[in-house]
């Protein structure tokens, strides 16, 4: 008589991670419209960037209606020694689409104490699917703090961590708690840390196939994944592989081969996010004019919009060596000929202050409504910072979010 297979039970709240092709946590890819991109074109769930939880802890929760978003957000710490600081401007530390991400958006949790990882995460828990433990960034800025893959070298604290989460996060907003790891050096010592780690409750867990030393032009490693997902199905906990997946069709060939329950896409994605589709990919021009939509949608970082851009267009394609001069949404606008969006490119650019960088004082005047709705006219011998400081007072670059 066949048995049924043993699972850790999904929340009412939570996802189950099988079956599931899915976009991993990535710093600077990983902020929203690199994740809607994603869904857009067939993921299944998206894995937003580390965050580390002090950096969340002390934020303001604030629903934009005319962006459809989730904002977390704190006031900068800029100014604060001064005996008259100027208003403090706040900083966004976390934005998700409340609609197009509900139910599919996990949360990765950069930590290395379970107290501020229970407080961190109890902010975002109602918005999110699940939370994510990082054990395996490699990079100083996550180790050095002993989260990441430090945590690879303390199993007991990341025990605890998964531990707490679960008790205090995971069963109070009924979502799931999971873990993403790296490889160790022998499939020992491998072993005896994800037995540890599925036995904490959590519902998940995804393993990078490289270790801690390696960089990501170093060939994946896969003569532990099989072992490792054999344990994780006797706990009954959902395992995903990352490491080298390139498509959606590898991921779930990858998947029927090692024996695990689903495919994590890191690098291929950040270069063509249609890879998450089943009929293939699509061009990279309509992939990056997709993603610019997108990023002009949720008023994206420019900074960020600009980085994403480059890694979806061929370095040698004249729009990409455009693009890489741009200093503004309206520039890049113009270079990928999406004229419907014109209009709200200058909004956001005034908005963002990215417009009247690159322009005169005189054609800042001109090119700015509000300056001519007063009349204004740029004063003669006057600085262009003291032109700007006008401006300023009358609320230009100040407008509240629109909605495209």
């Amino acid at each position: 008589m066949a048995t049924s297979l043993k699972r850790v039970p999904i929340p009412k709240n939570g996802v189950d991670y099988r079956g599931k092709v899915v976009l991993a946590p990535m710093v600077r890819s990983g902020e929203c419209p690199s994740r809607l991109l994603a869904l857009k074109y067939g993921a299944d769930l998206v894995w937003g960037p580390e965050t580390v939880d002090k950096s969340m802890i002390g934020t303001t929760r604030r629903i934009n209606s005319a962006l459809g978003t989730v904002d977390f957000t704190r006031l900068s710490s800029n100014h604060q020694n001064k005996v008259s600081p100027p208003p403090k401007k706040e900083s966004l530390i976390y934005r998700l689409h409340s609609e197009k991400e509900k139910g599919k958006l996990i949360f990765q949790i950069g930590t290395a104490n379970p107290e501020t990882a229970v407080n961190a995460a109890k902010l975002v828990a109602g918005d999110v699917a699940g939370i994510d433990v990082n054990a395996g960034c490699p990079k100083p800025f996550s180790t050095s703090g002993g989260m990441g893959a430090a945590l690879l070298k303390t199993p007991d604290l990341l025990v605890s961590i998964l531990q707490a989460l679960v008790k205090e996060v995971g069963q109070v907003y009924e979502i799931g708690i999971s873990v993403k790891i790296r490889i160790l050096s022998t499939p020992e010592e491998t072993e005896a840390l994800v037995r540890k780690l599925v036995a904490t409750g959590i519902t998940g867990l995804t393993v990078h196939c490289r270790t801690t030393p390696m960089r990501p032009r170093e060939r994946a490693i896969r003569n532990q994944l099989r072992m490792i997902g054999d344990i994780c199905r006797e706990a009954g906990v959902a395992c995903l592989m990352n490491g080298d997946v390139t498509s959606r069709e590898e991921a779930v060939k990858l998947a029927e081969e090692y024996g695990v329950d689903g495919g994590m896409i890191a690098t291929a994605a950040e270069r063509n996010s249609s890879v998450f589709r089943e009929e293939g990919t699509l061009p990279w021009k309509e992939v990056a004019r997709e993603y610019f939509r997108l990023a002009v949608g949720v008023e994206n970082r420019w900074g960020n919009t600009k980085f994403l851009l480059a890694q979806l267009m061929p370095g040698k394609a004249e729009e990409a060596k455009k693009c890489q001069q741009a200093k503004n949404y309206t520039t890049v606008c113009e270079i990928l000929d999406m004229d419907d969006l014109h209009g709200r490119c200058r909004e956001l650019d005034n908005e963002l202050g990215l417009f009247e960088k690159t322009l005169t004082p005189k054609q800042k005047t001109k090119h700015n409504p509000s300056a001519i709705a007063a009349g204004s006219r740029p004063a003669k011998n006057k600085s262009e910072d003291e032109h700007r400081n006008k401006l300023s007072q009358r609320g230009v670059g100040s407008a509240p979010a629109l909605a495209v």
